[in-house]
């Protein structure tokens, strides 16, 4: 069992009450919450704009569409974690198209039992991208802090004829002695010489 306890949110893609009642069935509200459900493609893609979902559940085919083309876009497009269930006939031909882009696809009828382990290993896969995500953030937010403190020093350099080595000295002296980040700095710095 997990130390931290995580609630996934879930979109259920499907016209098929049965399957819906079955798949929700296996979802505890502890664990998965909300869980809300969309007959089509259409009504789906309203409710992606909406917000968004940890794992996605499509029951293709649907009325609107067979599901394929949305699939692809919804793993594309953000964090969401995938399945798309398909008649065994077709699932070569389906799966061969959807998995570069990261969609699970899994053969109906399916076992209760395998349902449950692909249900493990969809949130396995959303922590993944969940730390993926949390590492792009910061990552951008130390590229936002490098473009301001070269933004800085060149105006210390510009305007108070520093080297770039003293102008870099000067940005890490200030926030050492103040206590203060250098971009807090690089900040004052761009506020008093712009």
């Amino acid at each position: 069992m997990p130390l931290i306890q995580r609630v996934y949110s879930v979109l259920i893609v499907s016209a098929a009450e049965k399957f819906n009642n079955s798949l929700a069935a296996l979802l505890p509200e502890k664990d998965f919450f909300p869980i809300d459900t969309a007959e089509s493609v259409n009504e789906a893609q309203r409710k992606v704009l909406e917000k968004s979902y940890d794992l996605v559940f499509i029951n293709a085919p649907l009325p609107d569409d067979f599901g394929r083309r949305f699939a692809i876009d919804i793993s594309s497009n953000n964090t969401t974690v995938v399945l798309l269930f398909v008649k065994n006939e077709i699932y070569d031909e389906v799966y061969s198209k959807v998995y570069e882009h990261g969609v699970l696809t899994m053969r109906k009828p399916t076992a209760t039992q395998t349902l449950e382990q692909s249900l493990d290993g969809m949130r396995a896969v959303r922590e993944r991208l969940r730390r993926m995500e949390k590492k792009a953030v910061s990552l951008e937010e130390k590229m936002s802090e490098i473009r301001t403190v070269n933004r800085a020093k060149w105006v210390l350099i510009d305007s108070l004829k520093m080297t770039e080595e003293d102008a870099h000295r000067y940005i890490e002296k200030q926030a050492m002695d103040r206590c203060v980040s250098k971009t807090e700095i690089a900040e004052g710095i761009l506020k008093t010489y712009k």
